[in-house]
């Protein structure tokens, strides 16, 4: 007899310590999804969904999705890479919803064996990079507070694209000496991202992510072949097949979960990029600690690493993989690793 596999979800209230603030907006108040897949001995297997407007989620709408989605689930639980071909066929565009499924997928099958994910992979979690810090979008002096209060982590990312960059950079400068890269989250045009450059310059950045809106590649290419720093593209890649577009144009991608829809697509994303010389980087929402240790597990494998969500929480249900220090800690337990508080 076949086994079944049972899904169950519900909502988990988040909120930041402070206000959280890119260029699109902001807001401290977060909701995400918490799914669970039991199957017949009682293992169970967590992933979270975090939705984004800006990819067309909302909560309520990964709700309506669990149940069509529960319809692709294996019989095998360790039918992963089919699995996912599945839920993708069944809903295409709702990718936050189906990474939670994938993550659980994933945390089970691994339970399972009685082993964590990444040695399931074969990964060494020490291999792992120092995780950013993200800084908001905020007033100068605002910005020197929340700078002084992540002391401990020694790589900052900033976000900008709105009316005062300079202040925003000039602030830092003025209050730490720490390594600096951007985040423009699509806030700038070719002309503004252009003259922005000499003076990330000037200002030590590192990194920039993600200058232009997601269609603007001609453009991004533009600004890779002027910049002197990595460009990074992240709403302008979601998924492996975007990544061939930005071959020239970038010189490497972000991977979300909660955008490319899984795991397996996420190390699919990774060997692609590789295979045309890329920097990988992966990046996170706002979520828990259940999401951002799936994205941790696979850490080992890229080169940059934005994995604050939950770090940036005031009240993180989860505890699971840390960036205490910017250092990445893996949990040893099986699967994720992932408990409640």
């Amino acid at each position: 007899m076949a086994e079944r596999l049972r899904m169950d979800a519900e909502y988990l209230e988040l909120r930041t310590k402070h206000p959280f603030v890119i260029a699109r907006g902001g807001r401290s108040e977060y909701r995400t999804v918490w799914v669970k897949l039991r199957d017949v001995d009682g293992n169970e297997g967590w992933g979270e969904a975090a939705p984004s407007k800006f990819y067309g989620e909302t909560a309520e709408t990964i709700m309506a999705a669990l149940p069509h989605l529960e319809g692709a689930l294996p019989s095998d639980p360790f039918d992963l890479e089919e699995t996912e071909r599945r839920l993708e066929g069944t809903m295409r565009y709702n990718a936050a919803a189906r990474s939670a499924v994938s993550a659980a997928l994933h945390d089970l099958a691994a339970k399972r064996l009685g082993i964590p994910l990444y040695r399931m992979w074969g990964l060494d979690p020490a291999k792992a990079p120092r995780s950013t810090f993200t800084i908001g979008l905020d007033t100068p002096e605002r910005i020197r507070e929340k700078v002084k209060e992540a002391a401990e982590y020694p790589v900052l990312k900033v976000k900008l694209g709105g009316a005062h960059d300079v202040d925003i950079l000039r602030a830092i400068r003025e209050t730490t000496d720490r390594e600096v890269r951007v985040d423009a989250n699509c806030g700038w045009t070719v002309k503004q991202a252009i003259a922005m450059l000499p003076v990330l310059r000037e200002f030590g950045v590192t990194v920039l992510e993600q200058p232009l809106p997601p269609s603007q590649l001609d453009g991004l290419g533009e600004i890779t072949r002027r910049a002197t720093i990595p460009v990074i593209a992240d709403e302008s890649c979601e998924t492996a097949a975007d990544i061939p577009a930005l071959v020239g144009r970038v010189d490497g991608i972000n991977i979300k979960l909660a955008k490319c829809g899984g795991l397996r697509e996420a190390l699919r994303m990774i060997a692609v990029a590789r295979t045309h010389g890329m920097v990988v980087m992966v990046g996170c929402m706002i979520e828990s600690s259940l999401a951002i240790t799936a994205a941790a597990h696979f850490t080992p494998l890229v080169d940059i690493v934005d994995l604050d969500g939950a770090a940036l929480l005031a009240n993180d249900p989860f505890v699971g993989a840390g960036i205490a220090g910017g250092q990445v800690t893996l949990p040893d337990g099986p699967g994720l690793g992932v408990r409640r508080r």
